[in-house]
């Protein structure tokens, strides 16, 4: 079985910036919200971006729980973390629906934030590789 290695100070670095810059986009997601729809929409806003930054922390951590340990047993923890990872996704999504339905989509937009940060790192780091590059 091949180790991992493990992360150096920039990846790591990177790693615990991506939640804070997932709060930051939700909070300026938040603030358009409040400018072109009103309190309650820029409130659920927060709330998705509170939710996706929460949900790379726990993903996060899970991988490097699974990672930590033999080849066999993480996959098979990989797949039921992922698994339950989704229904909880859509368990909130459901109830957002169910009690709130006007809200889906200012949390939806809060919730995407978190792929306007991964966009943002990978041209960062693209940036980064091809200054670097001889």
């Amino acid at each position: 079985m091949t180790s991992i290695p493990p992360p150096d100070d920039s990846e790591t670095a990177v790693l615990r910036r991506i939640p804070l810059e997932i709060l930051t986009c939700g909070a300026v997601f938040g603030l358009a919200g409040l400018v072109f729809w009103g309190p309650l929409q820029a409130l659920f806003i927060l709330l998705g971006g509170g939710a996706a930054a929460a949900s790379f922390l726990g993903l996060r951590r899970s991988l490097e729980d699974i990672l930590a340990r033999d080849r066999k047993r993480a996959l098979r923890r990989g797949v039921l973390l992922y698994a339950l990872r989704i229904l909880l996704i859509l368990a909130v999504f459901s109830l957002i629906i169910l009690f709130y339905p006007k809200m889906v989509l200012p949390f939806a937009l809060g919730f995407s934030a978190i792929v306007a940060v991964f966009l943002y790192e990978a041209v960062r780091s693209l940036a980064r590789l091809r200054q670097w590059k001889p």
